[in-house]
């Protein structure tokens, strides 16, 4: 999947890195959730998977954007 194909909902100037490319949430077409931020290294996640982190601003930002 293309960074193209994915809608952004955080990061649009209103939160912690404004219109910067830090932690950021994005939408897939099929609705999934897409997360991007710092590496985690708590534990080693299944093959294929990673851990990232996010402030929770960023996490509030997002439902907001979806209306949760």
């Amino acid at each position: 999947m293309a960074r193209e194909e994915l809608t952004r909902l955080t990061g649009n100037g209103n939160g912690t890195c404004g219109d910067e490319d830090c932690p950021n949430i994005y939408r897939t077409a099929s609705g999934s959730l897409v997360v991007q931020g710092s590496t985690c290294e708590a534990f080693t996640p299944p093959s294929g998977e990673a851990l990232v982190e996010i402030p929770e601003e960023v996490l509030r930002e997002a439902v907001r954007a979806l209306g949760w």
